[in-house]
């Protein structure tokens, strides 16, 4: 990987990462998701199921309906999705089904992760549209905000 393409790596996943805190702070599952086209943000979001009463409001479908609300389009073509966790079969559908060219993920998720851990959705050859993945961007900064909220939930629900 050359480094211009590894600096950006980092810089868009630390915004992911800021989002990922903006989730936590409302009591979120803390993920945060960027969506870039041409070195420029246009969509992002962090998880909002609970606070919005909505199963579907995971960081990255936030972030893909800010894009196409935003372009005026729901195929989303030529992008990158920063995502701080590896994305789930939902998230995984929907990303195929905009034609998002590539995504960049920080930590794995070994039990619903569906780009690579437990499915390959976005390489599978059933499909019509294949995205290019990439994961281990800031994997422990990524799994430390993870694993930090659910230590201090789990230590919450213990007193």
């Amino acid at each position: 990987m050359n480094d211009e393409r590894e600096s950006l790596d980092l810089f868009w996943m630390q915004r992911a990462l800021e989002l990922a805190q903006k989730a936590q702070a409302i009591g979120e599952v803390p993920i945060g998701a960027v969506l870039v086209k041409d070195d420029q943000i246009i969509g992002e979001g962090y998880n909002a199921p609970i606070s919005q009463h909505d199963p579907t409001a995971h960081a990255e479908i936030m972030a893909l309906r800010a894009a196409a609300q935003r372009i005026g389009n729901y195929r989303l073509l030529n992008t990158t999705l920063y995502v701080t966790i590896e994305p789930c079969v939902m998230c995984a559908g929907a990303l195929v089904h905009a034609r998002v060219a590539e995504v960049v993920f920080g930590a794995t998720e070994p039990r619903t992760g569906a780009v690579g851990s437990v499915f390959d959705i976005l390489q599978s050859s059933k499909l019509n549209h294949r995205v290019r993945v990439r994961g281990g961007v800031m994997a422990n900064d990524c799994a430390a905000i993870l694993q930090q909220f659910f230590k201090q939930r789990r230590h919450s629900s213990s007193e």
